[in-house]
């Protein structure tokens, strides 16, 4: 055993005992290159067995300094530092993952009890399968104390193994540890499992670690005398009912009881006259309200992201809707026109809910010069063949241009990476082109060269046929759109993320895959612990209901949070969803869950009317103006908000003996022709129909294939 091993041996014990910072030597070690080892030389001699109980935090009775070898004193930071080093080391010597689990639960056992009176909801740690406490104060000195339980006892070893490392030292010390700090612990398994645990044992370390600092910040910033931010607005669900917290939130939770008058007005129209309704998430959530309520009386209601809802109106045409109302922009209605006519229901009429063009900022830059440039130079330049995965959000008459350049399948926000893997799997020598969206182009590519960092293993659960090598060859052959943007997701900006990072650092957090780079990266960070989602609305939902049911299987009072990083019309889904399964869950021990839903909003994004007798806000819509601010959280899509309650009835009323005073309403099918002399419905309904087969055999379609070897559009 060489003498950093000795000298290890010889400290531990004295680590985690109660002490604050012991006084420490350092023992030099040849042959190690990262900071010697502290040893205790407090001539009080604690042993491992023989711990005292931790004393009240504002503890004075033992003061300490680490000295280097020569009698000079660390500083408090190295000494913090040093303290880490000791657990590092200390696990990276004991090569057998038994000896690392005995022990951690040994380090388990030294944890002192936490009192009843601490064990409550604020001092919960989220995102632990376990059930974990955590308490903070700032002690006299300036220094952080914490105290820490479980119910489970390598949960308990973890945290003792935290408290035993971060006790004590400053505030800025503790703010300054990264999850990285801690990644040679190898029984903690942050780094792609070495420890041989699962994903949820792996994730204590990171989510205590979060929690100790959210409430480091708040003590400093109470010590400091600055006022913490005003929260997010919210809306928090119970099995009981709906509590809105704040204006914003108040304006979206008004329509969620919606007035079942209207419900049952358009209830009555949509049976009557066999109509089907296919609605975005987005919607103005008076719409959503009366729809989802309407769900219950008339089954040809739905309610998605934009992926399937033109499968859903294939569906209503096959259950006998003579029509088919769309509550989206306008590509979303050609994608169902075009689909429909694919199918062989040209006769189901189609019907948008305005008689403006409802546009889309993504489709608008995919109808550019620019894009099409883009494209077409980008593909000439390269000897090798060329993919062109576009995203779904563009019009059918772009996605049959595009096509006739570069062979083209289409792709949403939830499936847009396996595609792409699979077509460089596929074609080894491809180059992919991607657009519009600049900020999904962007955060593919970072997606992709996190994916560089991991093991094969990691990668292959993402994608079996691909390994580090592999995504390292495809990284320089994969090219994005730079200047197309979603206006609902640009504006995430660092306003947002900032009190994000302050205020709801240890929330869930969901992200769409449109947003841009600062707030992809926030959730993935979140998505890596177990604590966020990135992907599309669906993904979203999936992902809110997946932890409001494991919160209710583990029987324990809960309040679950949720940061919603995309538009605020999702919110009427996830509260019936979330109400759903809380009325229907509720355990019989009498434990109660509660889930609060974060409209991560800029503090510009609610308006105010002008009138001096009136201060009412107004919801950012078609009516008042997007409602974003430049420095982040624009939480409503305008083009969408131009979907009324009111529309939706005047085209039900209408139909089908006034089909002539709503030819403006309706979507029409494109006669026009490709600069090849094909229809454009033709053309720009086969990407949708390669990505639905793709959808079906997790391959590429083997048309399209040989349309990229052989590019039979290329003129």
């Amino acid at each position: 055993m060489d003498a950093a091993a000795i000298s290890m041996s010889g400290v531990s014990s004295s680590l985690f005992c109660n002490s604050i910072t012991p006084k420490a030597s350092y023992v030099p070690s040849p042959k190690l290159s990262s900071p010697p080892i502290v040893r205790c030389v407090n001539p009080q001699r604690w042993h491992l067995n023989s711990c005292s109980p931790l004393k009240p935090i504002a503890r004075t009775d033992f003061a300490c300094s680490a000295v280097t070898s020569g009698g000079d004193t660390l500083t408090a930071a190295a000494a913090a530092k040093a303290k880490v080093q000791i657990l590092v080391e200390e696990f990276q010597s004991l090569t057998d993952p038994v000896d690392r689990v005995k022990r951690l639960l040994h380090y388990a056992e030294l944890l002192p009890p936490l009192g009843d009176s601490m064990k409550i909801a604020d001092n919960r740690v989220p995102g632990c399968t376990a059930q974990v406490w955590l308490h903070v104060e700032m002690d006299g000195g300036g220094r952080m104390r914490f105290l820490a339980e479980s119910d489970s006892e390598i949960t308990k070893g973890f945290c003792a193994c935290l408290v035993r490392a971060l006790d004590g030292a400053t505030a800025e010390e503790v703010l300054a540890f990264k999850a990285e700090d801690f990644e040679a612990l190898s029984v903690a398994g942050l780094n792609g499992g070495k420890g041989g645990y699962s994903s949820s044992r792996s994730n204590t370390w990171h989510n205590v670690l979060i929690s100790m600092q959210k409430r480091t910040k708040a003590l400093v910033a109470e010590r400091d005398g600055r006022p913490r931010g005003e929260p997010f607005p919210s809306l928090i669900v119970t099995a009981d009912g709906i509590q809105a917290k704040g204006s914003y939130a108040e304006a979206q939770a008004r329509f969620l009881v919606p007035d079942q008058v209207k419900v049952q007005e358009l209830v009555n129209l949509l049976e009557e006259k066999k109509i089907g309704v296919v609605a975005h998430f987005y919607m103005d959530p008076e719409v959503q309200g009366v729809l989802t309520a309407a769900q219950k009386l008339w089954p040809h209601i739905h309610i998605s992201d934009s992926l399937v809802m033109a499968d859903s109106a294939v569906n209503m045409a096959k259950a006998g809707c003579k029509f088919v109302t769309v509550l989206g922009v306008d590509f979303m209605s050609e994608n169902v026109r075009a689909i429909l006519d694919q199918a062989g229901f040209p006769e189901v009429g189609v019907y948008r809910m305005s008689d403006e063009r409802i546009g889309c900022s993504l489709a608008d830059a995919a109808a550019s010069p620019s894009y099409m440039d883009y494209l077409a130079a980008g593909a000439s330049s390269v000897s090798s063949p060329s993919l062109h995965v576009v995203y779904i959000n563009t019009s059918l008459e772009t996605k049959a241009y595009t096509h006739e350049v570069v062979p083209t399948i289409t792709c949403t926000s939830s499936n847009v990476v396996p595609t792409i893997l699979q077509a460089f799997a596929e074609i080894p020598d491809l180059n992919v082109w991607y657009g519009p969206d600049t900020y999904m182009g962007a955060n593919i590519m970072e997606l992709f060269s996190q994916m560089t960092e991991m093991s094969d293993e990691e990668i292959a659960s993402i994608h079996p046929n691909h390994n580090s090598r592999s995504i390292k060859s495809l990284m320089p052959r994969l090219h994005y759109f730079q200047d197309g943007t979603c206006i609902v997701h640009h504006l995430f900006g660092h306003e947002v993320v900032g009190k994000i990072n302050e205020m709801y650092c240890d929330a869930f957090l969901t992200a769409h895959f449109e947003v841009p780079g600062e707030m992809f990266a926030l959730a993935m960070e979140a998505k890596r612990r177990g604590m966020g989602v990135v992907g599309s609305t669906q993904n979203i939902l999936d992902f809110i209901k997946e932890r409001v049911q494991e919160a209710l299987d583990r029987k324990v009072d809960e309040h679950l949070q949720f940061v919603l990083g995309t538009e605020s019309g999702m919110v009427t889904s996830i509260v019936a969803a979330v109400h759903e399964l809380l009325g229907s869950g509720t355990p019989q021990n009498g434990a109660k869950v509660s889930v609060e839903i974060v409209f991560p909003v800029s503090s510009e994004s609610i308006t105010r009317t002008l009138s001096s007798s009136l201060d009412l806000p107004i919801i950012p819509g078609a009516a008042s103006g997007e409602g974003c601010s430049l420095h982040g959280g624009c939480a409503s899509c305008p083009y969408m908000k131009m979907n009324s309650l009111e529309s939706l009835l005047k085209v039900c009323h209408n139909l089908p003996r006034n089909k002539d005073d709503l030819s403006s309403y309706e979507a029409g099918r494109f006669s026009l022709q490709t600069p090849n002399g094909n229809l454009i419905a033709d053309v720009g309904c086969e990407p949708i129909l390669h990505m639905r087969q793709f959808q079906a055999t997790k391959r590429l379609p083997e048309k399209l294939v040989q349309q990229i070897y052989h590019n039979p559009h290329k003129s």
